[in-house]
């Protein structure tokens, strides 16, 4: 079986934050955990992440789809509103 080949690096850089590289490109994108779970809430936290990119995701696709038909979509907006709850902490619900 070959190696895998990565396409993506974590590194775990300060206190409750880390640096996600896209080794492709040499894009990085920050997280920090939440002001209400001990972090400082500077930036997307990994939940942001992975809530915004359920709407990415779909907004992507519909590009893709009418793409391949010969149109353009000008602009598409969402917002996204993440629930989350304890015990253990996790996402609860994602509404776009």
């Amino acid at each position: 079986m070959d190696a895998p080949s990565w396409n993506y690096s974590v590194r775990y850089v300060d206190p409750l934050r880390t640096e996600n590289t896209h080794l492709a490109s040499g894009q990085t994108i920050v997280t920090d955990a939440p002001t209400d779970n001990h972090g400082l809430g500077q930036t997307f936290s990994p939940t942001d992440l992975l809530s915004t990119s359920l709407a990415a995701c779909v907004m992507t696709i519909m590009g893709i789809h009418v793409q391949g038909k010969g149109f353009r979509i000008e602009s598409i907006d969402a917002n996204v509103q993440k629930t989350m709850a304890s015990s253990p902490r996790r996402v609860d619900a994602i509404e776009v």
